[in-house]
């Protein structure tokens, strides 16, 4: 049981790797805008824990600076993160048999977390599934803890220009669906993201087009179901 459990700590741990790179990178710009704003590295430590909304963290960091109203800083994040239903929809019946770790795991579904979890279908005999989803949201959020941390620390220990950090959670995505697509069979999964996101990306500009972009392409493979699943069996 031991070994077993290992084994699954191991497969997370490698799973989550590329998330670890990320997330010291943007955690970092994040706490050092906390710090910019005017809250030390216990304030980085708490949001990270508590809020842990990527995005909306730095988003939170403008209300804070503002003093924005509670009904302001519930819609535009409720806004924001509302992509995040869909990627809950897909693993309801897998998180459930999680027992007492299901409502965490709901709570740490970030973007980087569900696409780590999409990046692979099954494990490996000796892996228990459904711990490994969980460790891996485990992890990936002391990940952000950490770099929230070193942000902060960093924001007061070292007069760097850090422009431009927050790129690298752009490159993270790229390379995580490159891999993705590299493994799947089927390709054109991947092509109707992306032409859902570029059509969506023109009519809605490059700050609203992500939502309207997750419904276009459920829609499309909704639709496209049938086809999709003849091509799975050839």
């Amino acid at each position: 049981m031991k070994d077993n459990r290992m084994k699954t700590i191991k497969f997370a741990i490698t799973k989550s790797l590329p998330v670890l790179f990320g997330y010291l990178f943007l955690g970092s710009a994040f706490g050092i805008m906390l710090y910019e704003a005017g809250y030390n590295v216990l304030f980085a430590v708490l949001i990270s824990v508590v809020i842990y909304a990527g995005s909306g963290q730095f988003l939170f960091v403008s209300f804070l600076s503002s003093a924005a109203s509670l009904p302001t800083v519930a819609l535009m994040t409720l806004f924001v993160n509302s992509r995040h239903i869909f990627y809950g929809l897909s693993y309801v019946e897998i998180f459930k048999k999680g027992g007492w770790r299901y409502p965490f795991m709901i709570f740490s579904l970030t973007d980087e977390t569900y696409s780590v979890n999409t990046s692979f279908q099954t494990v490996p005999s000796d892996v228990d599934e459904v711990r490994a989803r969980y460790y891996i949201g485990v992890f990936n959020h002391i990940y952000w803890i950490i770099g929230s941390v070193v942000g902060s620390l960093a924001g007061q220990l070292i007069p760097v220009d850090f422009t431009g950090i927050d790129f690298s959670m752009t490159a993270l995505f790229v390379v995580i669906y490159i891999d993705q697509m590299l493994a799947s069979k089927n390709k054109l999964t991947g092509l109707v993201g992306i032409i859902s996101a570029l059509l969506c990306l023109i009519i809605f500009g490059a700050d609203n087009f992500l939502l309207p972009s997750l419904i276009l392409t459920v829609a499309l493979l909704s639709a496209m179901k049938p086809m999709l699943d003849k091509r799975e069996v050839k």
